[in-house]
């Protein structure tokens, strides 16, 4: 059974949440604070966090950066609001994969979290009795059966929707993907409203594959198209 702690200072939120998320068979917590928040992922096996941005003692955002900090890789959903668009992208720049903004439409809450789980699950699960897949490009190598990545031989950690995006694109090396058919694969989700979520993704993952992730050997950007990836001869 999957736990998801459900994070905001709003009780009538965190019910209206617990509701949506009822049928799904989950166990759920809850924390009014970010201090609190920590502390539940402290105590239990947290896998998925819907954060709050607003709240008293400790915000979400610091909330998100010290779960990071931590090493913490589970998802996290940002809960939002519409004005609160700055604190979004500095939400997803510090280590979140997602927003959800209020008021909350029931049907897409539980689709990204049931979407992000699923992802979560087999990111951290090994794989039995099956060939592994390998896929290399370049120095990059990625086993797509213990879920490792390494480049010129040294390990990388990344997030599940970090493993996705360079899952996806090395699976089709030098074709290019849009933004949009990226959060449609990755995320399972319509990409509306969702505008700087993969090219934050991307930054995190360039910063995380490349040298000079100003000057990208493998995962390269085309402008007003999308990206791909190919290796430092360009093939």
């Amino acid at each position: 059974m999957s736990c998801v702690l459900i994070v905001d200072d709003d009780s009538d939120i965190v019910e209206a949440l617990k509701i949506y998320l009822s049928s799904e068979g989950l166990e759920l917590l809850s924390a009014s604070t970010g201090k609190q928040a920590l502390d539940a992922v402290s105590e239990h096996q947290v896998d998925l966090v819907l954060m709050d941005i607003m709240m008293p003692e400790m915000d979400g955002i610091t909330a998100v950066a010290k779960l990071r900090a931590a090493n913490a890789n589970m998802p996290i959903i940002l809960l939002t609001a519409k004005s609160e668009d700055s604190d979004k992208l500095l939400g997803l720049n510090i280590g979140a994969d997602d927003y959800i903004t209020k008021p909350f439409n029931p049907a897409e809450v539980v689709a990204r979290v049931r979407s992000q789980l699923r992802r979560y699950t087999r990111f951290g699960s090994q794989v039995q009795n099956e060939e592994s897949k390998h896929l290399r490009i370049g120095g990059i190598s990625l086993n797509d059966s213990s879920k490792t990545v390494t480049v010129d031989e040294a390990p990388v950690s990344l997030t599940p929707m970090e493993y996705g995006i360079l899952k996806m694109l090395m699976e089709h090396p030098g074709k290019v993907f849009s933004s949009e058919e990226i959060y449609r694969e990755v995320w399972k989700g319509d990409p509306i409203a969702n505008d700087g979520v993969v090219a934050v993704h991307i930054r995190h993952l360039r910063e995380k594959i490349e040298i000079t992730p100003s000057e990208p050997r493998y995962l390269k950007v085309v402008w007003g198209q999308g990206y791909k990836m190919e290796d430092s001869n360009g093939r």
